[in-house]
């Protein structure tokens, strides 16, 4: 299977500089210090998340159960776009009912890490 969780996961990292760069210079000025913070808090995880997806594609590359670690990857995708996503919007808009969308993107972080360590920790063969 050939995996693309390398670039995905490098597109997403510069994708996470952009946004923090946004939010350094752009917004500061324009949020609260509420609204920030909450920004603050999507970009780290979205970098946190893509590094995470960097080092799900090399180490998918490595194994024979190469295909439970692309779903670990993709699931870590997904998280960075619901979660981080959803607190950009909330940060920028205001509108608190996303706060409710942003848990989706915990829990798939969260199956992501678990499907990524069960995955590493079984028999290889």
């Amino acid at each position: 299977m050939n995996n693309k969780l390398i670039p995905i996961g490098a597109i997403l990292a510069m994708l996470a500089v952009a946004f923090g760069a946004f939010g350094a210079h752009a917004l500061k000025g324009q949020l609260d210090s509420y609204y920030l913070e909450v920004y603050k808090t999507g970009v780290l995880y979205h970098l946190i998340h893509s590094l995470g997806i960097v080092l799900i594609g090399i180490i998918a590359q490595q194994t024979e159960k190469e295909r439970m670690i692309v779903v670990s990857g993709y699931l870590m995708s997904g998280g960075v776009m619901v979660f981080s996503g959803s607190l950009y919007l909330l940060a920028i808009s205001g509108q608190r009912w996303l706060g409710a969308i942003t848990p989706i993107g915990g829990i798939l972080f969260i199956l992501a890490w678990g499907l990524l360590a069960l995955a590493t920790m079984t028999k290889r063969n």
